[in-house]
């Protein structure tokens, strides 16, 4: 059996409705019924509420699972407050994972994690992602993880905070730094088949972490151009030093229930976001879908 944590959330629920569809009968672990009613299917999908940050519920949650794929984690896009907290959810959360998965015979741990991951500074976000993966690569059970650049889809929060961003601001739209930050968003439907060809051909795959972009890699510049086409906006891209984007970015998560950038995301404009350009197709033997082609095909949410 499959667990698939953060079930309901952006990543998890297009996995637990891949691996329905594919006939399997995957355990979908939430925290709260009332959003895996709105987010996974209604048949073929065994709900489980719990918590990684509650151990106690976890192990009645394992018990009889082979394999989890893990994508219950705090994201950058998130504003900390009650019940979000990025050290508390993604270190001592997959800590505590990691300990009752040994404690009920579950043989291996995939994790989704993110591209370039590294330690970061103490009390960083990126801290708890680097210290996350080193839980899951420490834990003595069969592991990959897969470290994708950020991700686009429907709902994907990086994309629908410029977006919201470009609609939200007349004439002029801020740029972080000089805009030349390169990324390689990959659609999260290629995630999850990435992610679930390492749980069900584990033989390709343990052991290894795989970094993966989608098949172009474009600068933020570049990303605000293609959002501002499609909504139809015409904005005059004011550059500023990535400090005082900081200093936006705190000033906004204070005031603003869900500010359309938050310090954390802030942190992913301190390094290169990209992978190669054949990553998915040399380690997964796919194609994936751009997103250029993406927005084509679909606008912006």
């Amino acid at each position: 059996m499959i667990l698939v944590t953060g079930a309901a959330g952006f990543s998890g629920s297009r996995i637990v409705a891949r691996l329905v569809a594919q006939g399997a009968r995957p355990r979908a672990l939430v925290r709260s019924r009332e959003s895996a009613r709105s987010r996974l299917p209604n048949q073929g999908v065994e709900v489980i509420v719990a918590d990684t940050t509650r151990p106690e519920t976890l192990r009645p949650a394992l018990s009889g699972v082979e394999t989890v794929i893990h994508c219950a984690f705090i994201t950058a896009d998130r504003k900390p407050g009650p019940g979000v907290n990025y050290y508390e959810t993604n270190v001592t959360g997959t800590r505590n994972l990691v300990a009752a998965a040994k404690d009920t015979g579950v043989k291996r741990i995939v994790e989704l994690g993110g591209l370039g991951t590294q330690p970061g500074r103490p009390g960083s976000y990126m801290e708890t992602r680097y210290l996350a993966d080193e839980a899951i690569k420490q834990s003595g059970l069969a592991w990959s993880i897969l470290g994708p650049s950020i991700q686009f889809g429907k709902g994907a929060a990086f994309f629908q905070g410029l977006a919201d961003l470009i609609r939200a601001v007349p004439v002029v739209t801020p740029v972080i730094g000089s805009g030349n930050q390169r990324f390689q968003p990959m659609w999260v439907e290629d995630v999850t088949t990435c992610l679930l060809k390492m749980a069900q051909e584990p033989w390709s795959y343990d052991g290894k972490v795989i970094e993966v972009g989608g098949p172009e890699i474009y600068t933020y510049n570049e990303i605000l151009d293609m959002l501002m086409e499609a909504l139809g906006k015409r904005r005059i891209k004011a550059p500023g030093p990535r400090p005082i984007a900081k200093l936006a970015a705190t000033v906004m998560t204070a005031v603003l229930p869900n500010p359309p950038i938050t310090p954390a995301a802030i942190e992913l404009f301190d390094f290169e976001n990209t992978a190669t350009l054949d990553s998915v197709p040399y380690n997964f033997g796919f194609q994936p879908k751009s997103l250029r082609a993406w927005i084509a095909e679909n606008g912006v949410a």
